[in-house]
């Protein structure tokens, strides 16, 4: 029974050797909310046999069997826990330009292909065995493209939000603004005549500027790559597939082609981080409910000012006996004064925490990840949106009625934090509409991640097979402006040949007519004379 036990395994081994795959994962930008997602697929690549190598500035801080590290740790500045409230004011203080968009987020990120250890990846790829996919995340950085032709492999695209609008011309993906709200929109997916001339002119406008910007990096992927491409633009032809952290639950009902996938909550997993014996005390012992307040990985709340802070602190000791739990980065930097209510850390298991008995509410900013994770664990929140896509993220979750917002953070007093919190105990349709969501979000046939490495691994066994034929057409093509072009000219040449044969038929069935009343009348005219 050994022996045959053995043999099964033996060969269950090396079926999962001659199906696994050389993996590159390149995943340049340096910011936590959106690593969350690329490293639970990575990881769980390499758990189901996989040989990864992935390119980020998050190095594991544990060896894990088949992932390999290509770091890029300290190459550029660190943003988690690092962003000031005199930074957010700078940043948040009018919506950025596309220009400097793609300035930080993108064109700073291409530098880094001079990184050697990039620089060693493009001159001495591995060849035993050599790549056969490639997976990268779609923001602002679309240099990185050029791995996929380069090695001459698929590629699989990872977007850490709602599919971004400027990806559906380039993936031939149905994009209609009569009813798909641009990402930096707060509309629902029912707007008026303004709200929709508005969508449809900022949807156009901010895709062309995209377009229009990060063609810059064309001129390192020339000289990196060795290519004479015409535009950046054209590397989105070598995209496979897309994985959208998205779900139609959350997001609304939007035409997919079939090489993009909603994969939304594809991070969120019971293997959560335990709570400390110290937070899981505190939350037992929170009869009356506790409230979870964290800005993310980024803001640091504790440099917000003296002023804000106190308007805060006065309504967390008015709503004691509820507790609070609130994430501060460095505690010694924090205005004293803190209610006995509150407990800090620098950081917290959120999911652990969200999904404690309990867990009343969550205070947030409306980062994609932390709202998903408040749905997965049906928890209400009180929105406070800083930046990016924060506002439109709240607005989606107040109009589903599982939100209330206080707008921005200029906004926040006593008086209005103390009536959201108090809002949100008390009004059980919040918690019953927010429990209801997260059973739409999490029903379904396939987990996020089961879901997303079938797609990888089919991609990578069949090529690119998903892409929609559409991709090949122009965009006058693919709208039918040249067919419709074409039977309005053939309208109007029928008309103008129809015309032309009543004025013909006119002319030879009355012209004659009339030529003979007149010349009777010139005969009549000589007779009287």
């Amino acid at each position: 029974m050994k022996v045959l036990l053995s043999v099964v395994f033996v060969i269950l081994a090396f079926d999962q050797i001659a199906s696994s795959y050389r993996i590159l994962g390149i995943f340049p930008l340096n910011g936590k909310s959106h690593w969350n997602m690329q490293e639970a697929l990575m990881k769980e690549l390499a758990r189901r046999g996989h040989q990864v190598d992935v390119v980020s500035h998050f190095p594991m801080k544990k060896p894990i069997l088949n992932y390999n590290d290509i770091s890029l740790k300290g190459s550029m500045p660190q943003v988690t826990n690092n962003m000031t409230a005199t930074q957010l004011q700078i940043f948040a203080s009018s919506t950025p330009s596309m220009s400097a968009f793609v300035q930080m987020t993108g064109n700073s990120i291409c530098a880094l292909l001079n990184h050697p250890k990039i620089q060693e990846l493009i001159k001495n790829p591995p060849q035993d065995p050599p790549y056969d996919i490639v997976i990268l995340e779609l923001f602002t950085a679309p240099c990185y493209m050029a791995f996929g032709r380069y090695l001459k492999v698929p590629m699989v695209g990872t977007v850490a939000s709602v599919f971004h609008d400027w990806l559906s011309e380039v993936s031939a993906n149905p994009l209609n603004p009569a009813y798909i709200p641009n990402m930096f929109s707060a509309y629902s997916q029912h707007m008026n005549f303004k709200e929709r001339l508005s969508n449809f002119l900022l949807t156009h406008y901010l895709s062309w500027q995209f377009h229009y910007y990060t063609n810059s990096q064309l001129k390192l992927v020339n000289e990196h790559f060795g290519m004479n491409l015409p535009h950046i633009k054209d590397l989105y032809n070598d995209i496979s597939l897309y994985l959208v952290n998205s779900h139609h639950s959350l997001n609304g009902i939007r035409p997919m082609t079939t090489n993009v996938i909603e994969v939304g909550g594809m991070h969120l997993s019971n293997d959560d981080d335990p709570m400390s014996p110290e937070l899981q005390k505190w939350l037992d012992e929170s009869k009356d409910g506790c409230i979870y307040f964290s800005f993310g990985s980024m803001v640091r709340i504790e440099t917000f000012s003296k002023e804000l802070l106190q308007q805060i602190y006065a309504s967390f000791e008015k709503i004691a006996p509820v507790r609070v739990l609130m994430k501060v980065a460095i505690k010694d930097d924090l205005l004293p004064g803190l209610p006995k209510n509150v407990m800090t850390q620098s950081w917290f298991p959120q999911i652990a925490v969200l999904k404690h008995k309990n867990t009343r509410a969550f205070i947030t900013h409306g980062g994609l990840h932390s709202t998903q994770e408040t749905i997965y664990c049906g928890v209400p929140m009180i929105g406070i949106p800083l930046f990016g896509d924060q506002r439109v993220n709240i607005q989606n979750y107040v109009n589903k009625k599982v939100a209330i917002s206080l707008n921005s953070i200029t906004d926040v007093t006593e008086e209005k934090l103390t009536s959201a919190i108090k809002n949100i105990l008390k009004d059980s349709t919040y918690r019953e509409n927010v429990q209801k969501l997260s059973k739409l979000f999490l029903d379904r046939p396939m987990s996020a991640m089961d879901t997303s490495i079938f797609w990888v691994e089919y991609v990578a066994k069949y090529g690119n097979v998903l892409q929609s034929p559409a991709i090949k057409l122009n965009c006058w093509q693919r709208n039918l402006i040249d067919i419709y072009v074409f039977i309005f000219v053939v309208i109007i040449i029928v008309l103008y040949v129809a015309l032309f044969i009543l004025r013909k038929l006119k002319k030879l069935l009355f012209g004659s007519h009339a030529c003979a009343k007149k010349d009777n009348a010139t005969m009549k005219l000589k007779k009287n004379k």
